[in-house]
């Protein structure tokens, strides 16, 4: 695993050679180039392996995703910061099917960092709700599916919010 200052470095370097071929009048050479240079500048931004993970978890595929989460080993380096948030969100959603203390964990910092769309942002403090829920802290679940039903701006998770309250009166 790369840290992320070494593909920026990498695409800065990949960017003079482009430069060099375009001095030397080879113009389609160079802007190759510059697009292979544009690739390490994109996973600069969006982390490869959190990509195909997310790509698992769309299939449901729990135990491959969880593979390419693994080969992350410290993500505060190789991560920038929105990342590091979909790393422990990814994280928190696979645990919260086996470990729901880990899963807390995870989607706390998750939702402490940030992520970038609201959507998955409100998912996050559903997880969390459901989590609060199932520990009997009833006023925090609350709160939390608020904040949820608050972020979520295109209805994508009323009946899970519709199911939580109902759920919560039986508590």
């Amino acid at each position: 695993m790369f840290h992320k200052n070494i593909k920026l470095v990498l695409a800065a370097l990949i960017s003079a050679w482009a430069v060099y071929q375009f001095s030397q009048g080879n113009i389609m050479n160079g802007i190759s180039i510059l697009l292979f240079a544009g690739i390490f500048i994109l996973f600069y931004f969006k982390n490869e392996f959190i990509l195909l993970a997310f790509l698992q978890l769309r299939k449901q595929n729990f135990p491959a995703a969880q593979k390419w989460l693994n080969y992350i080993k410290n993500p505060e380096a190789a991560l920038i910061t929105k990342q590091q948030g979909y790393y422990n969100y990814l994280h928190g959603i696979m645990l919260s099917q086996t470990n729901i203390t880990q899963a807390e964990k995870y989607l706390r910092k998750a939702v402490k960092i940030g992520l970038s769309m609201d959507h998955d942002l409100a998912m996050a403090k559903l997880q969390l709700a459901g989590i609060a829920m199932t520990k009997r802290r009833k006023r925090e679940a609350t709160n939390l599916m608020a904040e949820a039903k608050k972020l979520d701006k295109h209805g994508m998770l009323k009946e899970q919010i519709q199911m939580m309250k109902t759920q919560m009166k039986k508590i």
